[in-house]
């Protein structure tokens, strides 16, 4: 139960995050951690689309390196097969540096 409600807080703190960090492309709607089963469900409207996109991240892990944390996915599945494509081609088994706040918590 305890982990299910610091999962709930930091989906929260993550979405507000990566709002402002893709503004640019859209608007990320939802996003949920569950932190046992180390998986990220999110929904965005990215700017030009009519519906949600709906990504899931499967199966990451947190890396330390040189006193950053990175997460990195071993897989992705999404509504729209071209961005679940892309997202196999260019990001998986890639890092992405998380804030200092993130990383403790997934």
């Amino acid at each position: 139960m305890f982990k299910a409600a610091k999962d709930a807080m930091t989906s929260k703190a993550a979405l507000h995050f990566f709002n402002k960090e893709m503004a640019r492309y859209g608007k990320l709607l939802d996003l949920s951690i569950d932190s046992r089963n180390k998986t990220l469900d999110l929904s965005c409207l990215l700017i030009g689309e009519t519906k949600p996109i709906t990504i899931r991240v499967d199966n990451y892990t947190i890396v330390p390196d040189a006193g950053k944390n990175y997460l990195q996915a071993s897989g992705f599945t999404c509504n729209r097969p071209w961005l679940e494509n892309l997202l196999k081609d260019f990001a998986q088994n890639r890092r992405l540096e998380l804030p200092s706040w993130a990383s403790s918590f997934l």
